[in-house]
């Protein structure tokens, strides 16, 4: 009985996150609601006659694997908040664009910049930024369809081979199943499916675009200073887990706080309205709060004996082929709780399988407009941009997200 109201409960969670567009009900609300009452009941009527030590013990697990995920997007995404509100990333975007380009020069453009952008920051803040540049251009909307497609796809894809640019990514590394120089070899399949669907999407662009220069805002030192510690804590993340595996948390919060005192230092002297800690106040905690939430209902999940039903699609075909599934179905089911989910699940693969695994889940998400956040951004941004006018592209993504899982598959073979 208190399997199938938990079940119940966890159920109607995920059909909410689903849903979020149409009953404008934020998914960091019902997910954080959910998460925690399915939790609540079980301490109150245990399962199998465990005891509340037994569940407090599965819960401190639970909390420990939310907690390193939510310091280290908080760390990161506090420096993204900073540059962005000092207008630093646009300026920069402003300064190295030409003045004039080919419509088809611009695809690719925007496609490599998008992707990577997305890699050493958050998905959204990649997306705003690169739908801003094609829409302040005034395109044809069926050409600025093209355009947003291909910033979905190249922010998702951008963000698999670094820790630093997708959650699921993460959650995958920090469980160990794949290391940083193994998902470092997605670099190369994930451009390469950006490229190819570039190509495809500029058939018929024959045109050429103008850039309105911006008036270009002076650049403090201050902020490049930041954008510099930023750049390293990132290179310092990568290289220091390869050769000492030391955690990507500690170096980040150090990376954090040697902001905090730089920032302390330059700042001084100057007549500021705003402590640079404060900037921590800036970031989107209904994100972080969403991943508490989901990571809590997949824990519940767990406790229920659910998971283990998610191997049945992996004893009917092998784990390639069900990865690729997994990634398609990732379009439809939020990714992060489909990650955490097949994670715990316990599934044995080998660290290819893995790392296909990871680019599915990452990119999978772009087959439709809801798939990802980085697709719920570009429909609120871009009018033209609909559930239906997105799925005319969906032969074009799933050739690429094809063709990308395939050589993600191939690129696991030199691990």
């Amino acid at each position: 009985m208190v399997s199938a109201i938990i079940l119940t409960l966890i159920a109607l969670a995920f059909v909410l996150i689903v849903i979020e567009d149409i009953i404008h009900v934020n998914k960091a609300k019902t997910t954080l609601f959910f998460g925690t009452l399915c939790w609540i009941i079980l301490f109150i009527s245990p399962l199998n006659g465990l005891s509340p030590e037994n569940i407090q013990h599965q819960l401190d697990h639970n909390i420990l694997e939310i907690a390193t995920l939510w310091l280290f997007l908080m760390a990161a995404m506090t420096f993204v908040a900073y540059l962005n509100s000092k207008g630093f990333i646009q300026n920069i975007v402003h300064r190295v664009m030409p003045s004039a380009i080919s419509e088809r020069r611009l695809m690719f453009l925007i496609g490599g910049f998008s992707f990577i952008f997305s890699s050493i920051s958050d998905n959204i803040t990649a997306t705003l930024i690169s739908l801003a540049v094609v829409m302040s251009l005034k395109l044809d909307p069926k050409k600025l369809i093209k355009y947003a497609t291909l910033i979905i796809f190249s922010v998702n894809s951008g963000g698999v081979s670094l820790i630093t640019g997708d959650v699921t990514t993460l959650m995958i590394f920090l469980d160990g199943k794949v290391s940083i120089a193994n998902l470092l070899l997605l670099i190369i399949p994930a451009l390469a499916s950006v490229a190819l669907l570039a190509i495809m999407l500029s058939f018929g662009l024959n045109g050429a675009v103008e850039f309105t220069k911006q008036e270009e805002r002076r650049i403090e030192k201050t902020d490049i200073t930041i954008a510099v510690i930023f750049l390293s804590t990132i290179i310092a993340t990568l290289t220091l887990s390869v050769m000492y595996h030391v955690p990507p948390l500690l170096t980040f919060l150090f990376g954090l706080s040697l902001m905090f005192l730089t920032a302390q230092f330059l700042m001084r002297k100057k007549d500021v309205n705003k402590k640079i800690i404060d900037y921590i106040r800036e970031i989107e905690y209904d994100t972080l709060l969403f991943f508490v939430g989901v990571l809590l209902l997949v824990g519940a999940l767990k406790e229920v004996g659910m998971l283990s039903k998610f191997t049945h699609l992996y004893e009917l075909m092998p784990a390639q082929y069900a990865n690729y599934l997994m990634g398609i179905l990732s379009a439809a089911v939020d990714n992060v709780p489909l990650t955490a989910a097949l994670l715990k699940a316990d599934i044995i693969m080998s660290p290819q399988q893995w790392l296909s695994f990871t680019y599915a889940t990452g990119v999978g998400g772009s087959m439709l407009i809801i798939g990802s956040a980085a697709g719920i951004i570009a429909m609120s941004k871009v009018k033209a941009l609909t559930f239906m006018s997105y799925l005319r592209m969906s032969l074009y993504l799933l050739i690429a997200y094809t063709v990308g899982y395939i050589g993600s598959y191939i690129a696991g073979g030199f691990i």
